[in-house]
């Protein structure tokens, strides 16, 4: 392990964080909040220990290999979640740790899980820094860093495979920081659209920056306690189209600016994608009917819920807890489902799906004739036996996070098994809200300082799709031998 390189980086990643906090820190001044102390405190902090890690750690060997890549994705997340905790903690408007870690990482994660009781009343700028975590962790911290921070290591790619969601991640262009500033110009045109358009419905500024943020990271935090519940239709049916729009793979976008419609249209992870999202917006419609009796309010409430699970957004619009039992069970599938690689949504992803289907299916062909030869194709293309291992290593991984997560809750806490069962999936896929206690008109803070911790290592490993975490914390990782380059 090139120890050198990996904290040098991370004291880069935190410099940057730093940086960041100046926008809540200017939002702050202008509403005149006391909370303002608490970012200039923590900038402070941010901005000594980052160029301290910097400038102490000046690496003589620059090049990064797929240890390092893991290691400093993970400490990145951890030590941005663990740095950014602190204006909630210093301002007093989260004055448990604990719980402002849980909420950070919620951020950081896209996740949108909260225990804050009474959102409505915390400051403006603590509101902005909470949906910026959103923003700033939709596309990837180190994507960020890659972007608009100059640097000459080699490896980069090794740290966008590490932090970028999905089995099989690529450049759109030959060189990894060049195709980080175009997916970063794509999601900021994203955003800002969106933002224009919710100003159009008549949403206060600061509210369309915010909601904006939310949804570009599918993260789900907002400033109301209804969520999104109390904004009109068409602010609702504008964030239900963005939803979607952030679920899909960002490469499809590029295409589409490189004027290659037939190529993007040809991809059969976004078909499924919005395959998906109808059969269930129907589904739920047909099954809630009798709930609204109105079949306008009925198709908005359903297509919004479906948008913000697939998504893992997580806004609301309705308690779905109050919905019955088909609608609420497909709205659990589609937190497993999520969104599709390359999007800024959490979950399995679409393209998983597709492959394991495959893989099942060549399977059986291949028992079915003993001298056939089935291979498995996706987006028209042979996908290779290492991305397949990895896909089902991945699902079997996934599973066990799961299992054990919700066990060790379970032994801490002692509610009911929809409660628990519906936190654990809904943090480990960065969704927000579960079913019963922690559903959408609820949160997460009457879970004990054990449990949360336990869901903030879920979301963080949810979002990283686990495998940095764990070679994070492997022996073997940070041993001294060096190993070929992959």
């Amino acid at each position: 392990m090139n120890r050198r390189i990996v904290f040098h980086m991370l004291g880069r990643i935190i410099t940057l964080q730093a940086v960041l906090m100046l926008l809540p820190l200017i939002c702050g001044l202008i509403y005149r909040e006391k909370s303002v102390i608490s970012f200039l405190i923590t900038i402070a902090i941010a901005l000594g220990s980052g160029l301290l890690l910097t400038y102490l750690n000046v690496p003589k060997n620059k090049s990064l290999f797929a240890r390092e890549g893991f290691a400093i994705v993970a400490l990145a997340w951890i030590f941005m979640s663990a740095i950014g905790a602190l204006p909630f903690v210093i301002s007093g408007e989260i004055p448990s740790y604990t719980d402002a870690f849980f909420e950070t990482a919620s951020g950081f994660s896209t996740t949108g899980a909260s225990v804050v009781n009474n959102v409505e009343a915390m400051s403006h700028c603590i509101l902005f820094w909470r949906s910026f975590t959103h923003w700033i962790g939709g596309m990837g911290v180190l994507v960020l860093v890659m972007a608009i921070v100059p640097t000459d290591t080699g490896g980069s790619m090794h740290i966008a495979r590490a932090e970028m969601p999905g089995p099989i991640v690529g450049k759109l262009v030959p060189k990894i920081r060049t195709t980080s500033k175009i997916l970063y110009l794509i999601y900021i045109g994203l955003t800002f659209a969106e933002m224009i358009l919710l100003l159009c419905g008549g949403m206060p500024l600061f509210e369309s920056i915010v909601h904006s943020f939310g949804t570009a990271g599918t993260g789900g935090f907002g400033v109301k306690a209804d969520s999104i519940a109390g904004y009109s239709a068409y602010c609702q049916w504008v964030i239900t189209a963005f939803m979607i729009i952030f679920g899909i793979n960002f490469n499809l976008f590029y295409l589409m600016l490189m004027r290659k419609f037939r190529a993007s249209l040809k991809s059969e992870e976004l078909w499924l994608y919005f395959a998906i999202i109808f059969a269930a917006v129907a589904a739920i419609t047909y099954n809630i009917y009798p709930i609204y009796h109105n079949l306008s309010d009925s198709i908005r409430n359903s297509a919004f819920q479906v948008a913000a699970i697939i998504s893992t957004t997580g806004y609301a619009t309705a308690d779905f807890n109050l919905w019955p039992t088909l609608s609420k069970a497909i709205l659990f599938l589609l937190m497993f489902t999520g969104a599709c690689a390359g999007s800024t949504g959490g979950g399995l992803k679409i393209s998983r799906i597709i492959l394991v289907y495959k893989q099942i299916v060549a399977n059986l062909k291949n028992m079915l004739h003993s001298r056939s030869v089935s291979s498995v194709r996706f987006e028209g293309k042979p996908v290779e036996n290492a991305t397949i291992v990895n896909t089902t290593t991945y699902f079997a991984l996934y599973a066990l996070c799961i299992v054990v997560g919700f066990l060790l809750i379970s032994i801490a806490d002692c509610f009911d098994l929809e409660t628990n069962l519906s936190a654990v999936v809904s943090c480990f896929n960065n969704i927000g809200p579960g079913f019963s206690k922690v559903g959408p008109t609820s949160n997460y803070a009457a879970y004990s300082v054990f449990s949360k911790w336990v869901l903030s290592a879920s979301m963080l490993m949810g979002r990283l799709e686990i495998l940095p975490m764990i070679l994070l914390f492997s022996p073997d990782s940070w041993l001294k031998k060096r190993r070929k380059k992959v």
